[in-house]
Formats: C-alpha cells, sequence, structure tokens
C-alpha cells in the first residue's frame, strides 16, 4: 500500500474506515487524487459525478486535477429543484435515496462516478443509473478502497471500476 494511504484511519468501529485524516494532510491528499487521477486519465471522460457526501471531496479534486466539471448527485430532499431519483439499500441494510438533477447530464456525456468508499456497491450502483437515466454515458466508477463483495464485483463486471485500496483496488 502506497505511503498516503496510511494516512486513513482503519481502527474504527464497524465496517468503513475513516478518510478525514488523508483529507486533512495536504500532501497525501495530492497523492491519492493523482494516484486515482492517473488510473483514470484512459477513461476519457467529459464529466465527473460525485456521490453525497465524501464523494464530492474525491470528485471536486478529480474534476478541478482533468479540467472538467462536476455533477453532484445528492441525498434524498437536498435539491431544490425536480429532480430523478434511484432508491437503494446502503451497507447498513438501510433504504435511502440518491437524487440527481438531470439537465446537468449532457446528452450522451462520458461521466466517471466518483465515490470514496464502495462496500455493498448501492450506492454507486445507483448513481451509474442516475447518469444513465439522464442521458449519459459512464464510464467507470472510481473511489479510494473498493471492498471484494459480491455488489462490488457484479459492479465491476458491468462498469470500469478503478479503487487503489481493497478487494477490487489496484
Amino acid at each position: 500500500m502506497a505511503g498516503y494511504l496510511d494516512r486513513i484511519d482503519r481502527n474504527t468501529p464497524g465496517p468503513r474506515d475513516d478518510v478525514s485524516p488523508l483529507f486533512a494532510d495536504r500532501t497525501a491528499f495530492a497523492a491519492v487524487i493523482d494516484a486515482l487521477g492517473e488510473r483514470c486519465d484512459p477513461l476519457g471522460y467529459d464529466a465527473i459525478a460525485g456521490i453525497d457526501a465524501l464523494g464530492f471531496v474525491v470528485g471536486a479534486a478529480l474534476a478541478r486535477r482533468a479540467g472538467c466539471g462536476l455533477i453532484v448527485i445528492r441525498k434524498a430532499g437536498r435539491l431544490p429543484v425536480p429532480a430523478l431519483y434511484e432508491v437503494f439499500v446502503d451497507y447498513t441494510g438501510t433504504e435511502k435515496t440518491l437524487e440527481l438533477r438531470a439537465d446537468l447530464v449532457a446528452p450522451g456525456a462520458r461521466v466517471l462516478v466518483v465515490d470514496e468508499w464502495i462496500e455493498t456497491a448501492a450506492q454507486a450502483g445507483a448513481a451509474a443509473r442516475l447518469i444513465e437515466r439522464a442521458g449519459g454515458s459512464v464510464v467507470g466508477i472510481a473511489a479510494i478502497h473498493a471492498d471484494g463483495s459480491p455488489g462490488a464485483r457484479a459492479l465491476g463486471a458491468q462498469y470500469r471500476l478503478v479503487a487503489l485500496t481493497g478487494d477490487l483496488g489496484c
């Protein structure tokens, strides 16, 4: 594992690790964005879709690096305009909803979906479906970490899945 990834706090209760120490360290954060960006560059995307909330952090940094726009995929009830939505069951077993302002996706746009952590892949899958329903084409899904869960493996079979750590990581 690359040294900058040591900034991830892996001593947390439950199935998720805390990436906020990684974000707070400017050198480590720059290194993770560069590493993830280099792996995603060959996908040839027009825009990045960041998933609420920590996917916004990674997605915004990747979009800035790539010189493209950021499409935000929000949690339910956060958009003040009509939106497309997808319901999914997250890694805790809780039903949740993601929303997308559909007019932000240009017809045929090649979109990279970004989140910080993929456990079951339910949230990333819901985000990809939203992009496709809005008329975009999902060229890949990127995250700092991707577990080897059945859902993540199925997502990786459907889309190019790029991750720096985890069972499905590079």
